[in-house]
């Protein structure tokens, strides 16, 4: 097997993780603070993935140098994984993950605005088919609810977090400062745990951890280790065996995965007006995986 088809394997698992997130995120983001849940999740990731760090490329000093950047990017991933929960309480998975999908086109635009960074033609179409795609989800189809803009309360607390994700992965490559993957990845989430300790102190002294249900603590094993520690595995591997625009494009499967998780779970199937923007979210996608070939070769 060649390791461009390990790359392409590897982000389709990736893709898969991400909707399991989304499918039983929903199922628990009523029973506890989502910020009590996600110092417990970043808690875990940083353990995860500061032994991997450690057992690999080690953790030079070097690495502790203007560590408000740890800060910085630790804030901008407890901001979305706080408001991704807040807004679960009240949006749909499916609906959400087609929030999700929007992460590609902002997060183009913040490599303008960052780092310059142009998007090709075909790029820009995808995203743009995308984005249609996500929108139509967005608002079930309806025009007039689109020209009104009558977005749900769960779905605009979402997107405000998907803001802060796009923004994040312009950012990393401009403050990194030669660390290892891994190792800046430890650092950022050992912040975000600190940042989100702070914030939500209280919730986590007023929930009692010994009476709730199973699913919460299923779901934070699942986010914790396949979420964060796995899916970050899954993505560098890619990341070193495809081209970027092709490890993007995957985001745009998220819906699709999210509908299987939904059925192997009991939940419903989405309408037809659902379904027809998920199909342009996957032509973006396809568009996306065929994006400059000869341009950007993948490592080997």
């Amino acid at each position: 097997m060649s390791p461009r088809i390990r790359g392409h394997l590897a982000m389709l698992t990736f893709s898969a993780i991400v909707g399991g997130s989304f499918a039983l995120g929903t199922r628990i983001a009523n029973d506890i603070e989502p910020a009590a849940l996600n110092a417990v999740r970043f808690l875990i990731a940083s353990v995860i993935i500061g032994l991997v760090a450690w057992s690999t490329t080690g953790i030079p000093r070097s690495a502790a140098r203007a560590p408000w950047r740890y800060l910085l990017l630790g804030g901008l991933f407890a901001i979305y994984f706080v408001l991704m929960f807040e807004g679960l309480k009240t949006a749909t998975s499916v609906s959400a993950s087609a929030v999700f999908t929007l992460t590609p086109v902002l997060s183009a635009g913040f490599g303008w605005l960052l780092l310059r960074q142009i998007t090709t033609p075909r790029m820009a179409l995808a995203l743009a088919i995308g984005a249609g795609g996500a929108l139509w989800v967005i608002f079930r189809g309806d025009i007039s609810a689109l020209l009104a803009l009558e977005i749900g309360r769960g779905e605009l607390i979402y997107f405000w977090g998907v803001i802060a994700h796009a923004l994040y992965t312009p950012m990393v490559r401009k403050l990194n400062r030669g660390e290892p993957a891994v190792v800046f990845t430890f650092g950022m989430m050992l912040a975000g745990c600190l940042i989100l300790t702070a914030w939500g102190w209280s919730d986590l002294l007023s929930t009692d951890w010994l009476v709730l249900p199973a699913r919460v603590w299923v779901a934070l094993l699942y986010i914790a280790i396949f979420a964060s520690a796995a899916s970050f595995v899954l993505l560098q591997y890619a990341t070193l065996r495809l081209p970027s625009a092709k490890v993007m494009a995957y985001t745009y499967l998220a819906p699709s995965w999210v509908i299987a998780w939904e059925l192997a779970l009991g939940g419903s199937t989405p309408g037809l007006t659902t379904l027809a923007g998920i199909v342009l979210s996957v032509a973006a996608l396809l568009l996306l995986l065929k994006d400059e070939e000869s341009r950007e070769p993948a490592s080997t």
